[in-house]
């Protein structure tokens, strides 16, 4: 069984965290049909340094992340800040003001290993401890909305043909009350 520590990150993981970034989202838009989006790719990896660096530049404030490590390798990250804009928008402002939990990866080579329900697990016991009693997320990957509803039932909002037709975007709302059970290691 492999060591698996969870920790903040830190300025010399930079570097490390946007190759981490570029390989995981290139996996994830191929393994979801979209490799060819290289645009979108390469916008959703700046989109995750920008989550980074906020992270960093306000000590975890204004976005916080937490990495998971194996052998001093990054293998998997997560974070939460205020809703995305897209969330805001298309819940019409009803999210305003709930943290979304978000850039949940798995190096492709530890995913199916349980190193995701270890990484929001270490998330919902952060929120518990700053008295955050409420969350969202969403998801436009079909992989990662079958696991999502496994875990979290139906989404609060099916955005029908979201992205383009057959790509659905949905998004859910939980209490921490509800889901921290359900995942006690």
């Amino acid at each position: 069984m492999m060591k698996i520590e969870i920790r903040r990150p830190k300025t010399i993981d930079v570097e490390e965290l946007d190759l981490f970034f570029k390989t995981v989202v290139w996996d994830t838009f191929n393994k979801e049909g979209l490799g060819n989006l290289s645009e979108d790719i390469a916008n959703e990896i700046i989109v995750k340094n920008e989550y980074l660096k906020s992270d960093l530049d306000s000590d975890g404030e204004k976005r916080y992340f937490l990495l998971a490590t194996a052998a001093n390798r990054i293998i998997g990250t997560i974070e939460y800040g205020l809703t995305s804009d897209l969330i805001y928008n298309c819940t019409n402002g009803e999210y305003k003001g709930l943290v979304e939990i978000g850039t949940l990866f798995v190096s492709p080579n530890y995913q199916g290993q349980g190193v995701g329900n270890l990484l929001l697990n270490s998330m919902y016991i952060t929120l518990k401890s700053r008295g955050i009693k409420e969350f969202c997320l969403d998801s436009g990957y079909k992989n990662a909305q079958k696991i999502w509803k496994k875990k979290f039932g139906k989404p609060n909002y099916l955005l029908k043909d979201y992205w383009f037709s057959g790509a659905d975007h949905m998004i859910w709302r939980k209490k921490l009350e509800d889901v921290s059970i359900a995942f006690k290691t």
